[in-house]
């Protein structure tokens, strides 16, 4: 598909915009070493049985699926990962003024990382950085929790407590934080332009925020790699590696896009 127009267009609109919301799903990570969950290579679709480990009620009831959790966790490429070209447009975009607000789907850290500042991220789905008692509510940092499992402890318990340890994720069966999701969906009523980016836009109620900002007036411009049910609301769609196209999109019409690297 010839991308020229829309993709002019999507970069023209990102010049003209003053407060653009971000909303970010797992495929913008893919090319970082995390693998998203829905594509076809995605985690659940490569193995179904990978939900179980996801979902809550199994989780707290189950201490085999938590130790299995765990395990995962130690090998977890989130550790290891750093943000790619996508990333790294998404925190030049901020740095230009024009960033109102990032709303990612993903657990990973990585537009921190790269650049974005915390009080702009807004992660509707938690962090995998922390860890949270699902008795007493304590909360930590993840990575002394793993050096215990390192150290032999399959099932780590909460030190004040005694309690269910869980990193500070939602998982299926878990209630969203209603004060995070409210401010995902104001940000996204505040936008003049709104950026869908690798994300399948299939999970509620964090997809309502594409026909929430274009129903308060915004622009929608949607990347991804696959088609999503709100491509015939967007304004333009290009589908393509995020890593080429975000530098492209979010680059000033001044300035000169970099090229994809070598090797």
């Amino acid at each position: 598909m010839n991308h020229s127009a829309p993709l002019e267009a999507a970069r023209g609109w990102v010049d003209a915009a003053r407060r653009i919301v971000v909303l970010a799903g797992a495929g913008i990570s893919t090319d970082s070493g995390i693998p998203d969950f829905r594509g076809p290579k995605g985690v659940w679709t490569k193995n179904p049985a990978a939900e179980k480990l996801s979902t809550l009620q199994n989780y707290l009831a189950d201490s085999d699926v938590r130790r299995a959790a765990w395990r995962g966790r130690l090998d977890s490429p989130a550790w290891s990962a750093r943000p790619n070209a996508g990333h790294l447009a998404l925190a030049a975009l901020e740095r230009r003024g024009k960033l109102h607000a990032l709303v990612t789907q993903n657990i990973d850290g990585l537009h921190q990382r790269a650049g974005n500042s915390p009080e702009r991220v807004i992660e509707v789905h938690g962090t995998i950085h922390f860890v949270t008692c699902w008795g007493c509510g304590w909360r930590g940092p993840m990575q002394p929790v793993l050096e215990r499992v390192r150290a032999g402890e399959d099932d780590p318990a909460c030190e004040a407590c005694g309690g269910i340890l869980k990193s500070a994720t939602i998982s299926f069966g878990q209630q969203l934080v209603p004060e995070v999701i409210a401010r995902a969906m104001q940000a996204a009523e505040e936008a003049d332009l709104l950026l869908a980016v690798g994300s399948s836009l299939q999970v509620y109620p964090v997809a309502g925020a594409v026909p929430a900002a274009k129903a308060a007036g915004a622009r929608v411009v949607i990347m991804n790699a696959e088609p999503t049910p709100f491509d015939d609301m967007a304004d333009a769609v290009l589908n393509g590696p995020l890593g080429e196209l975000l530098p492209r999109v979010c680059a000033g019409s001044s300035e000169t896009p970099p090229g994809p690297r070598a090797g």
